[in-house]
């Protein structure tokens, strides 16, 4: 009998904390999410995050906190939710420099695969490269022409070290063979509100935060950084199709939870995300400020992040780009 009732105790307690974690999952959520952005506010994070929190709280009746986290290169807001407890209650909106800061920083406080559990792809930003209107270029290769010819004279913003604008740049300037200086400014409004102003001559930022500085003139707007011309925008060519070939730098926003979260949480969420992202108002607004929707089970936005690691790595590494 004792030799039985050791065997059986494990075994009833296996089922027993099954019991309770599927009622936990079942009745998710039931107090505030916590939504981390770990960039400054005023760009198109917050329009993304705010229109899901908002979406998430009509649905689930639940409040959804939008925590703006800035700092680091997206590091402290990230790290925020990596060190969160795995019950989905803390997540997190992502871009490709938590695949980026993988190679650039060598300290990083978590990984950027194996502390998070993703749980779908949100949206397709893309960038545009735009420069100051005085500046006297049209296109591409005369940006490029004016580089050569002024060289470490031009520089460049972006909305920190390690972020997408950066090692976009970095990889237009090596792919190009220009020389242009890079200037961090604290997120994508800065960095648009340094251009404007002259401060720097050109970027890469996000179309969403460039249009209103297009429609009154003080930036022109040579190409695109995707690898396809933007369904906003198809006028613009890409900067592969404007002269630099293998040129890609694709901006996507989504949204990850901590490793560990019950796979059934992340199922539920995933199935939240995907439904609100195709919502017809969700949808138009989004489009109407030049990101396109773009969603994902949570093995293939793992794919796309693996994917993105070793393409940025292989940049850092080729070009010895480092931020500490």
């Amino acid at each position: 009998m004792n030799t039985m009732l050791r065997f059986a105790l494990p075994i009833m307690t296996m089922f027993a904390l099954g019991g309770v974690c599927n009622a936990a999952t079942d009745s998710y959520p039931e107090k505030p999410i916590r939504f981390v952005v770990p960039y400054p506010p005023g760009s198109v994070t917050d329009l993304l995050a705010r229109t899901i929190g908002q979406k998430f709280t009509e649905k689930w009746g639940q409040p959804v906190i939008v925590e703006n986290r800035g700092g680091g290169g997206s590091v402290i807001g990230t790290d925020v939710v990596a060190k969160a407890a795995p019950d989905g209650y803390s997540i997190l909106l992502v871009a490709p420099d938590l695949a980026i800061n993988e190679s650039l920083r060598s300290k990083l406080p978590y990984h950027a695969e194996k502390s998070f559990a993703p749980v779908s792809l949100l949206v397709s930003a893309p960038m545009g490269l735009s420069v100051h209107s005085s500046l006297a270029v049209n296109n591409v290769q005369e940006l490029i022409a004016h580089a050569k010819a002024n060289p470490g004279k031009l520089s460049y913003a972006s909305g920190g070290n390690g972020t997408v604008a950066h090692l976009g740049m970095e990889l237009f300037k090596n792919l190009a063979g220009v020389d242009i200086v890079h200037v961090p400014y604290k997120g994508t409004a800065a960095v648009v509100q340094a251009q404007t102003s002259g401060e720097v001559q050109t970027s890469f930022a996000q179309m969403a935060t460039l249009r209103p500085q297009i429609s009154s003139g003080k930036l022109r707007v040579l190409a695109v950084a995707t690898a396809s011309r933007s369904q906003a925008t198809p006028e613009l060519p890409t900067v592969a199709e404007a002269g630099v070939p293998d040129f890609k730098a694709d901006v996507w926003f989504g949204v990850v939870a901590p490793a560990g979260t019950p796979s059934q949480i992340i199922a539920k969420l995933n199935q939240e995300l995907v439904a609100i992202m195709r919502m017809p108002d969700v949808d138009q607004k989004l489009r109407l400020q030049g990101i396109e929707p773009m969603t994902s089970t949570p093995e293939e936005f793992s794919t796309l992040l693996r994917a993105d690691i070793k393409k940025w790595g292989d940049l850092v590494r080729k070009t010895g780009a480092r931020v500490d």
